[in-house]
């Protein structure tokens, strides 16, 4: 089952005992709690532990590999020999790129311009026929590289796939940024929703909660020695 991904906290709420309903009939020897177990994984990743709050906070964004051709020699900064659609340097010159982080409404924003390009170069229309959605997971597009630009992973993507669903338009070159802000407020009343629900049948550790409390000290733990390491 395919589980709907809300970017309102009311639609998810109001909705939740319906798709539950809807997992039972599929999945007939589970519980509300591998139910909600799949809901962690699904908005997990759109949150992250505050130490100083001792609470989730909203992180929507996504690695990407920001390629471009430098002028001069970069350090610290990797050749890009392995873009999945395997574009070739122009000019003779070695293209380069660095990882960044960027906001799912930007990435959002990035794919719904590849599909329109796209479409504008194939000569395919957007209408009652087809739409945004039908080509959301397109190989060829979501790995389309022209030189420079963010270059796209697609197993990457396929994560990113859900929240695409719920908020690239159907048509429209644009993205909606009022519903991108209602999210980022939505998701961790989402999250803290899902954690309630995980504690009435006592499965304290499974709250996304914990999983991002102590990924977070991991990580922490993992720079500490990092650090001593180098020293």
């Amino acid at each position: 089952m395919e589980l709907p991904f809300y970017l309102n906290f009311n639609d998810f709420e109001r909705n939740y005992y319906d798709n539950l309903e809807k997992w039972f009939e599929e999945y007939h020897n589970t519980s509300e709690t591998d139910y909600l177990n799949a809901l962690a994984e699904l908005y997990g990743p759109y949150v992250y532990y505050n130490f100083g709050d001792d609470r989730l906070k909203p992180d929507a964004s996504i690695e990407v590999k920001d390629c471009f051709f430098p002028y001069h020699e970069k350090i610290g900064i990797s050749f890009c020999i392995d873009c999945e659609n395997g574009a070739s340097p122009a000019n003779g010159m070695n293209q380069v790129f660095e990882f960044k982080n960027i906001s799912m409404m930007e990435y959002a924003q990035h794919i719904l311009d590849k599909i329109n390009k796209f479409c504008s170069k194939n000569a395919q229309t957007l209408d009652g026929g087809k739409n945004i959605q039908d080509y959301i997971n397109n190989y060829t597009i979501i790995t389309s590289m022209e030189g420079v630009g963010y270059c796209i992973s697609y197993n990457r993507h396929q994560k990113a796939i859900p929240f695409l669903k719920a908020y690239l338009p159907y048509y429209g070159q644009t993205v909606n940024m009022a519903v991108y802000r209602d999210f980022l407020f939505s998701v961790v009343q989402i999250a803290e929703f899902i954690d309630q629900k995980l504690k009435t049948v006592h499965a304290f550790k499974q709250t996304i909660y914990a999983r991002s409390r102590a990924e977070a000290k991991f990580n922490v733990q993992l720079s500490r020695q990092f650090l001593t390491l180098c020293n």
